[in-house]
């Protein structure tokens, strides 16, 4: 079989347990059925030829270590909701979006050029932390990142629940 045929079996069984996986952790797939599983069969088809599922809009390099960041969910993801409602690739979308209340559209690409922006995890003081700390003020789960996620993955807690923590 072709490395990167992607069976209907299988592309609805990796859709499925995406999509449950995403509702647990608070998160929300795109509605539109038919556009989220050309995405998710993309993400499929890089990870059958890469061996992770890399985002399928963007280009892989094909080394795990320099694309850590378009892994999918990748590390924009929280951002683009909170900013635009949706994820690079449209695959995730905010609570708002899937109730009809926002619209979605064109974003800009927040991956630096060149790719990767994680190069060398090097430990860091904490006034060297690239990104605020937010602590779940229900369960006590951190997160860090420029915004509080729109729902906490673990007590499903609202954005509003999170406090700045560091």
């Amino acid at each position: 079989m072709d490395e990167e045929k992607i069976t209907d079996s299988e592309l609805m069984e990796f859709y499925e347990q995406l999509k449950e996986d995403t509702e647990q952790g608070g998160y929300h797939l795109n509605p539109k059925e038919d556009f989220t599983l050309e995405l998710v069969k993309g993400m499929l088809v890089n990870k059958k030829r890469y061996g992770y599922p890399a985002c399928p809009c963007r280009l892989s390099s094909g080394k795990r270590d320099e694309d850590l960041d378009i892994i999918c969910p990748c590390d924009y993801r929280d951002d683009d909701l909170n900013d635009y409602g949706q994820c690079y690739c449209g695959l995730y979308v905010s609570r708002e979006v899937v109730e009809g209340l926002k619209d979605t559209g064109s974003i800009p690409e927040r991956r630096p050029v060149g790719g990767e922006s994680h190069k060398e995890s090097k430990p860091v003081k904490v006034g060297d932390l690239s990104y605020p700390v937010w602590r779940c003020k229900v369960c006590g789960y951190l997160c860090a990142n420029n915004n509080p996620p729109g729902v906490c993955p673990i007590c499903k807690a609202k954005k509003e629940r999170f406090e700045r923590f560091m």
